[in-house]
């Protein structure tokens, strides 16, 4: 039987960066030294206001296609996660299908999730493989979150930066992903939400867990969030070291969703990990949502920490509220010869 592996990875940002010290300029009551402290985020990047997910994501896969050698026509499937998609309908897969020119023969759809949809994306790629609908799925992660924020919300601006991964995985003889693990709790819906653009009358939605401070559209309760976060993720770490029989310190590398740099923290301690199993590399991007974990993965490869062998846990929590798990041993090998494709260089557009 085949199974999903996860082989290369091109990330893509926007060209603006925007750093704590234009922030501070912008805002001197901002004590962005307490925020660093806190996020451990100095610079994130963001989008054009013309700029949406699906362009970050077709500018991605177009990378991963050029450096790699990888030849469209042979992409059996597009899975495409992001909570800020071009339209309501049609689905945004099914455009960046025509502009990435993929065949028409290709399954393309999206799934709305936040932190924990690459771990929700390679449950899905795995199971179209196994089942033998799909040999190669590229799998696209792209989020503008800053579309939701508004200038003066100082909570959400110096945490979220906008960016995409996209992922190609591909068909192989042995399982590299395995002991996947999933949870949701709906009740905690109002705890991260944009209660507005959906069908739901005004009078009918959802409203946010707290009073809101600030006039973003986006709402976070980060208390909440993190309370959520240090229950539900230790019970998940335990659950896949007993479905696969091994212990912490068989584990290379625990891949978490880049939250927040205290966040990080408390999950290492309360796992009772070290400071080299939860790397941490969000200092550059922000919390780029469900692109956090294959940014790590991208980041761990090109400095040559991730080899072939090496065991990771893949962990994501967030909105939803939703959280997902799994055990991955690293199978692709980099060509010393081919240097990862830069993420802020600028992409033809496909005719």
């Amino acid at each position: 039987m085949p199974y999903g592996a996860i082989g290369p990875i091109a990330i893509h940002l926007p060209q603006r960066a925007e750093d704590n010290q234009q922030l501070a300029a912008e805002f001197p009551k901002w004590n962005m030294a307490a925020i660093y402290e806190k996020t451990g985020i100095r610079r994130r990047y963001i989008a054009a206001p013309e700029e949406c997910a699906s362009d970050l994501g077709v500018a991605a896969a177009e990378k991963l296609f050029r450096a790699y050698g990888i030849d469209r026509s042979t992409i059996d499937f597009l899975l495409l996660c992001t909570q800020t998609p071009d339209y309501p309908l049609p689905t945004t897969a099914c455009l960046m299908q025509a502009r990435l020119g993929l065949p028409t023969r290709c399954g393309a759809l999206d799934f709305n999730l936040g932190c924990s949809g690459f771990v929700y994306g390679l449950a899905l790629a795995d199971g179209l493989i196994q089942s033998g609908a799909a040999q190669r799925v590229l799998l696209i992660t792209a989020e503008t979150y800053s579309k939701y924020i508004h200038p003066t919300d100082r909570s959400l601006r110096t945490i979220f930066g906008d960016g995409a991964a996209a992922t190609l995985v591909e068909a192989r003889p042995t399982r590299s992903l395995e002991a996947f693990v999933f949870g949701t709790d709906g009740r905690g819906g109002a705890t991260l939400i944009v209660a507005d653009g959906g069908a739901r009358k005004p009078e009918q939605a959802l409203r946010p867990s707290k009073r809101q401070r600030w006039p973003s559209r986006l709402f976070m309760d980060g208390p909440e969030l993190v309370k959520f976060t240090l229950h539900v993720v230790p019970p998940m770490v335990e659950q896949i070291l007993r479905q696969t029989g091994l212990c912490r310190e068989q584990i290379d590398f625990f891949l978490m969703h880049q939250a927040t740099a205290v966040m990080l923290e408390q999950l290492r301690h309360r796992l009772h990990l070290a400071e080299s199993q939860v790397p941490i590399n969000l200092e550059n991007y922000g919390n780029t949502v469900s692109s956090t974990v294959p940014f790590l993965i991208y980041d761990l490869r090109a400095c040559g920490q991730l080899r072939p062998g090496r065991r990771s846990m893949l962990i994501g929590y967030g909105v939803g509220l939703s959280w997902a798990g799994c055990l991955w041993t690293e199978t692709w090998q980099a060509d010393p010869a081919v240097p990862p494709p830069d993420p802020w260089a600028p992409v033809q557009k496909t005719v």
